[in-house]
């Protein structure tokens, strides 16, 4: 299997992520959404729009104007399968079929940046490999998982072999070890790893489990594939609106401005949940909030 150095680990993400400020696509039949603020690549993921088809899920980008998607699993696969259907599904899904929904977000000037694919514990190699082949039928170089720290070496094991670097993403559980949730539990997962395995930072979520994102940042940013975009408040406090958290969003993306640190900051909505809150609507006001940030 294929082995880099650390350093060109970090050619990796500057490489894959260097398109993204680029203001057109050769041979792209719509012009690109261009979302890119002083040198920060605003998008989303696209669970954001989870209340949505995948149709409806483009056209939001569209609406909202943001030109960088971190792809929902549950944007990928058919709707409503069971866990086990969805498994299968997985295991003989046919590429044609990610060129398909790559070609919808490209027609739409929307960059497909990275595909989100849980790998859990109890996963088969082949459960694990099928993530890589859907995310190289995507034309991906990343994906971001909600995984366990345990499984972290089978997931290495495929990530060289497909050369796809994978961005593990943390919650706020701290009571449970193989859950990703704090800077130990991410360094675990790194220790003797190749250089494609990093991280896909939740900013709200790692101040809920009692973080510092902007610390981590600017020791780690070399190993983050994206960051989650999201308002929490600490000690597991619930999602809030932009700017009514803890969570320090400004600093964040201010951070990634100054240091011109190419790192995708991709909004994930979820304060909305049982609030009958207008998801386009609220979208636009993270968005919103996100580029005052970095215009001031």
């Amino acid at each position: 299997m294929a082995v880099i150095s650390r350093r060109d680990a970090g050619k990796l993400l500057i490489a894959g992520s260097a398109g993204l400020w680029a203001v057109s696509r050769k041979g792209w039949s719509a012009a690109y959404i261009d979302s890119v603020v002083h040198g920060v690549q605003l998008g989303a993921q696209s669970y954001s729009f989870r209340d949505m088809g995948l149709d409806a899920c483009i056209e939001a980008y569209k609406t909202v104007g943001l030109g960088e998607c971190e792809l929902f699993d549950g944007h990928v696969a058919p709707p409503n399968l069971k866990w086990q259907e969805e498994r299968k599904w997985w295991l003989s899904a046919p590429a044609s079929h990610f060129h398909e929904v790559r070609a919808k977000f490209e027609n739409a000037g929307v960059m497909v940046y990275a595909l989100t694919y849980g790998f859990r514990k109890g996963f088969t190699d082949q459960d694990i490999e099928a993530g890589f082949k859907a995310a190289q039928a995507l034309g991906v170089k990343y994906i971001t998982s909600s995984s366990n720290v345990s499984v972290a070496p089978a997931v290495d094991k495929y990530a060289q072999k497909y050369k796809i670097m994978v961005g593990f993403h943390g919650h706020d559980d701290t009571s449970n070890p193989d859950e990703f949730s704090t800077p130990e539990t991410f360094a675990r997962a790194m220790k003797g790893a190749s250089p494609y395995i990093g991280v896909n930072l939740d900013i709200g979520h790692f101040v809920a489990a009692g973080g510092d994102p902007v610390a981590y940042i600017r020791e780690h940013h070399q190993k983050i594939v994206t960051l989650h975009i999201k308002d929490r408040k600490k000690n597991h406090g619930d999602n809030m609106p932009f700017g009514q958290g803890d969570t320090p969003i400004v600093e964040v993306l201010r951070l990634l401005r100054d240091n011109q640190w190419r790192i995708p900051a991709n909004i994930e909505y979820e304060y909305g949940e049982d609030k009958n809150l207008d998801t386009l609507a609220e979208v636009k006001k993270c968005y919103a909030y996100c580029r005052q940030a970095l215009e001031s």
